[in-house]
């Protein structure tokens, strides 16, 4: 596809509509650089989530598929969180494989499934920039930032989806691109306990201080994070004495344009990068 001036429907989903605003913020601005739009699906809900998913497999799966119906015919779906990414997938696969779910469907909602929606993970739509080459001109403006890359475990399909891509690696290419140094670590798709979070935070915890001491012990500056909810965990199961910067990927991307970085973005961080920043010469705007 070509992407500039294209337009795209866009579910943000939870988490980048509450507590990760700056990721929404900085994943448009990024997109808008490029003259790359996109429009928000009216009335858009939940995906389901993890917790749907573990206790009503029934209401999980209406959730995700009326935001398919939803969906402005003929137009890819681009989705920044893996975890909608996930679910909104897995409620297509599952229409499609069930005529009686299907049909089922399209008389609760009163409208044609869309069979061959195009949902458009924002890594798929970054390699398709890439191979455009559109990100060209933007080398060295992350420079020499010492990166953890981190993907969380949502990337990784559960094995009915195992044909999915997973796009493992393409942080490290990207950052390495802009100037960045990722470092080689072994917690780069660790579970950062999501949901258990707030059921079971005793667990999150433990998960989250053993992935930022990875990431300090690598010699990382920071954590790039691919997945909104992650970012959320680090920074707030995080004891003192682990802390560490957590960036959304879509705010370095951001940042590596130049001008195109808010210092209001990074405000809402639990985790003040700006000394970080000022020290790489990564210096956002007032506002944007």
């Amino acid at each position: 596809m070509t992407l500039a001036g294209s337009n795209l429907s866009y579910f943000p989903g939870c988490s980048l509509a509450t507590t990760a605003k700056e990721n929404n913020a900085s994943l448009n601005s990024f997109l808008e650089h490029f003259d790359v739009r996109v429009s928000e699906i009216n009335d858009w809900n939940c995906c389901g989530s993890s917790s749907t998913h573990s206790v009503n497999k029934s209401l999980a799966l209406s959730l995700a598929a009326r935001n398919l119906f939803l969906a402005p015919e003929n137009t890819p779906m681009l989705i920044a969180c893996p975890g909608c990414y996930l679910r909104l997938n897995q409620a297509k696969m599952e229409l499609n494989e069930s005529k009686e779910k299907q049909t089922a469907y399209e008389t609760l909602f009163g409208k044609p499934f869309q069979k061959n929606i195009r949902l458009l993970h924002f890594f798929e739509l970054l390699v398709n920039m890439r191979d455009q080459g559109l990100l060209k001109g933007l080398d060295g403006k992350l420079k020499g930032l010492k990166i953890a890359p981190y993907y969380g475990c949502m990337l990784a399909r559960p094995p009915k989806m195992n044909k999915e891509k997973n796009h493992y690696g393409l942080m490290e290419k990207t950052m390495a691109s802009l100037g960045g140094e990722s470092v080689r670590w072994p917690f780069l798709s660790t579970c950062c306990g999501t949901f258990l979070s707030v059921s079971r935070p005793e667990i999150s915890e433990k998960l989250v201080n053993r992935i930022m001491q990875g990431a300090i012990a690598s010699g990382a500056e920071c954590i790039v994070t691919a997945c909104a909810m992650c970012h959320l965990n680090l920074e707030i199961r995080c004891r003192p004495e682990n802390r560490i910067p957590v960036f959304h990927f879509s705010e370095l991307l951001s940042l590596a344009l130049q001008k195109n970085g808010s210092k209001e973005w990074f405000k809402r961080h639990l985790i003040n990068p700006e000394a970080l920043m000022e020290k790489r010469g990564l210096v956002p705007c007032s506002t944007l």
